[in-house]
C-alpha cells in the first residue's frame, strides 16, 4: 500500500469525523511504518469514538511518551488528560491516578504551559466524583484564571463546562447553567475535538436533567441528535452515555418504545468493556421504563444490573416494590435512602417517591402494624413541604410541578379536596407546558379524585378517562388499568355488606374488630375480604384501603 496516500486520506477522514475510515487508514499505515506522534493521537481519537477503549488507551500512552521525549509538554498533557479519562471510563481508577501523577511531574518541567490546565480539569473531576464540592469550586476558579484567550478550543470549552458543573454542585444554579450554556455555544462553533464535544454534550444534558431543567435539556438533546447523526460511526462510551440521556428525555416526552430501544443500546455499549463505570445509569433507565410499562420481572432484573454496575437503585426500586404490593419494603428503602442523602436534587427525587409510597397505604397498614394511623400521612406532609422548599430554591419548572403534585396528593389524602385542587391544577399546567404526558395524566387522576370527593362525578369521570387514554397510548399498563377502574366509579362492583367491610378496613379495623362491629364471625369477614380482593383485582389490605380512599367511600374525616 502507499503509506503516504493512506496517511493523507486518513487525516482527511479524521477531519471529516469519518471515524471508521480514519481508523482503518491510519491503522494500516501504522502497520507499515510507525506514525508520527500527531497521527498516533488522531488514531487514538478515532479508536475512542468507535468504542475501542482499550486500543485508545494504548495509543494515548504511546503518544504521551513520544510527545514527552520530543519536549512537546503541552501536547503530552493533552494526551494525558484523555488517557486518564479513558482509564477512569474503564474503571481503572488506580491507573488513572498513576498517570495523572506522571503528568503532574512532566508539567513541573514547563509550569507556564497553557495545557497544564488540563490537569486542573482532572483534579476538579476527582473532587466532583468524591462529592467534595467546596474544593472543586476552588480548583475550577483556578482553572478559569489559568486558561487565556490563546488556549485551544478543547481547553476553553472544557473550562466553561468544569466551572459550570462546580457552580451547580455548590448551589449557584443560575451561574452554573450560564457557564454550561457557554460551553454549549463553544460546541456549536465546531472548532473542538469530537471527544470533547461528546463529553460536553453528556455533562450539560445530564446536569440539566439532574436539575429538572427539562426545556434546556431537550433543546441541547436535539442538537446532540443532529451531531450524532452526522457521524454514524460514533459508538464509544460517550455515545452510550448520550443514549442514556436521550432515553430519559424520550421517556418524558412520551416516546416509550424509542426510549426502551435507546436504553438497551446504551446498556450494550457501556458494558462492552469500556464505559462500565457508568453502565449502571443505563440499566436504571431501562428498569424505570420496564416498571412504568408493568413489565415487573424485566424491571427487577434491570435494577439488579443497575446495582451490579455500582449505581443506586432508588427511588425506582422502591416504586417497583410498591407496585408489587410490598409497601413496607418500599417505605423502609426510601427512609434509609433519605437518611443518608443530603444533596437537594437527590432528596427531591426520593421525597416525591416517599410521598407516593406513604399515601399508598391509607391508614390500615400503619394502624395494624404500629398503632400510628396518622403517622404516614403526617410524614407525607413533611416530605411534601421539604420538596416544596427545594423546588422554590431551585426554581425549575419540572421540580415545581413535582412539588405541586405532591402537595395536592397530601391535601387530598387529608380529606381536603378543595385545597388540593389549586396545587394539582398548577402542577398539571406545568407538566403540559413541559410536554410530559405521563406525569400530566397522573395529575389528572388526582384531579379526578378531588372532583369525585367534592361530588362532581361527571368531571371526575372525564379526568379519569382522559388519563386512561394517555396511559394506554404510552403503554403504561398498570396506570391505564387503574384509571379504567376509576372511570367506572367502582361502587356497583361490591355488595352493600362488602362496602361496609371495605370502609371499616380502611379505617384501620382488624378482622376481629370488623366482625364485632358488623355482628359477624371472623370467618365470614375473611370470606368477604377474599371476595373483595377478587372483585377489585388487588392482593393486599393496603390496596383495598387505597381503593376506598380513591373512590370516595369515606368521608372527609375518614368516617364511613
Amino acid at each position: 500500500m502507499d503509506v503516504d496516500v493512506a496517511l493523507l486520506e486518513g487525516r482527511d477522514a479524521g477531519r471529516r469525523q469519518a471515524w471508521g475510515e480514519a481508523h482503518a487508514l491510519l491503522g494500516a499505515a501504522d502497520a507499515v511504518r510507525p506514525l508520527d506522534t500527531a497521527d498516533v493521537e488522531l488514531l487514538a481519537e478515532a479508536a475512542d469514538m468507535l468504542g475501542h477503549g482499550d486500543e485508545a488507551i494504548v495509543l494515548l500512552r504511546r503518544a504521551f511518551s513520544a510527545y514527552a521525549e520530543e519536549g512537546a509538554v503541552g501536547a503530552a498533557l493533552r494526551c494525558a488528560y484523555w488517557l486518564c479519562k479513558g482509564l477512569a471510563w474503564g474503571g481503572e481508577f488506580a491507573q488513572s491516578g498513576a498517570w495523572l501523577g506522571r503528568a503532574r511531574r512532566l508539567a513541573e518541567s514547563d509550569p507556564g504551559c497553557q495545557e497544564c490546565a488540563y490537569l486542573l480539569m482532572l483534579e476538579a473531576e476527582l473532587h466532583f466524583r468524591a462529592g467534595e464540592h467546596a474544593p472543586m469550586i476552588d480548583v475550577a476558579r483556578r482553572l478559569d484564571k489559568a486558561v487565556g484567550a490563546g488556549a485551544d478550543a478543547d481547553l476553553v470549552a472544557g473550562t466553561a463546562m468544569t466551572l459550570g458543573l462546580a457552580l451547580v454542585s455548590n448551589g449557584d444554579t443560575a451561574a452554573g447553567l450560564a457557564q454550561l450554556d457557554e460551553a454549549m455555544v463553544a460546541v456549536a462553533e465546531r472548532t473542538m475535538s469530537a471527544r470533547m464535544t461528546g463529553m460536553i454534550y453528556c455533562v450539560v444534558i445530564g446536569t440539566c436533567q439532574e436539575l429538572q431543567e427539562l426545556s434546556r435539556a431537550q433543546e441541547w438533546s436535539e442538537a446532540l441528535a443532529e451531531w450524532c447523526a452526522a457521524q454514524p460511526d460514533f459508538s464509544g462510551a460517550y455515545r452510550g452515555l448520550c443514549r442514556v440521556h436521550r432515553a430519559a428525555l424520550l421517556q418524558l416526552g412520551g416516546d416509550w418504545p424509542d426510549a426502551v430501544h435507546e436504553a438497551r443500546l446504551a446498556c450494550d455499549q457501556l458494558t462492552a468493556g469500556y464505559g462500565e463505570a457508568v453502565a449502571g445509569c443505563a440499566y436504571y433507565q431501562l428498569a424505570e421504563l420496564h416498571r412504568l410499562r408493568g413489565a415487573y420481572p424485566e424491571a427487577e432484573q434491570a435494577y439488579r444490573d443497575t446495582l451490579r454496575y455500582g449505581w443506586d437503585t432508588q427511588p425506582g426500586l422502591a416504586l417497583l416494590r410498591l407496585a408489587q404490593g410490598r409497601r413496607p419494603t418500599a417505605l423502609a428503602a426510601l427512609r434509609r435512602a433519605l437518611a443518608e442523602t443530603g444533596e437537594p436534587m437527590r432528596r427531591a427525587r426520593l421525597l416525591a417517591a416517599a410521598v407516593e409510597v406513604l399515601l399508598a397505604g391509607g391508614e390500615a397498614e400503619a394502624t395494624e402494624a404500629d398503632g400510628d394511623g396518622g403517622g404516614d400521612l403526617a410524614e407525607a406532609a413533611r416530605a411534601a413541604d421539604e420538596l416544596a422548599l427545594i423546588a422554590d430554591a431551585q426554581g425549575a419548572a419540572a421540580l415545581r410541578a413535582t412539588a405541586g403534585q405532591a402537595r395536592g396528593a397530601v391535601r387530598l389524602a387529608e380529606g381536603d379536596a378543595k385545597a388540593a385542587l389549586p396545587a394539582l391544577r398548577e402542577a398539571g399546567r406545568w407538566w403540559r407546558e413541559l410536554e410530559v404526558p405521563y406525569e400530566a395524566a397522573r395529575v389528572g387522576v388526582l384531579v379526578g379524585l378531588a372532583c369525585r370527593a367534592l361530588g362532581d362525578e361527571d368531571c371526575a369521570v372525564l379526568e379519569f378517562d382522559t388519563a386512561r387514554q394517555t396511559f394506554e397510548r404510552l403503554g403504561a399498563g398498570p396506570d391505564a388499568r387503574r384509571a379504567a377502574r376509576l372511570t367506572g366509579g367502582g361502587r356497583s362492583v361490591l355488595s352493600p355488606r362488602e362496602l361496609e367491610v371495605v370502609r371499616l378496613l380502611a379505617r384501620g379495623r382488624t378482622n376481629h374488630a370488623i366482625a364485632t362491629e358488623l355482628v359477624l364471625s371472623e370467618k365470614t369477614v375473611a370470606r368477604h375480604l377474599s371476595n373483595i380482593f377478587v372483585k377489585l383485582d388487588v392482593g393486599s389490605r393496603t390496596a383495598v384501603a387505597a381503593y376506598a380512599y380513591e373512590h370516595g367511600l369515606l368521608g372527609p374525616d375518614g368516617s364511613a
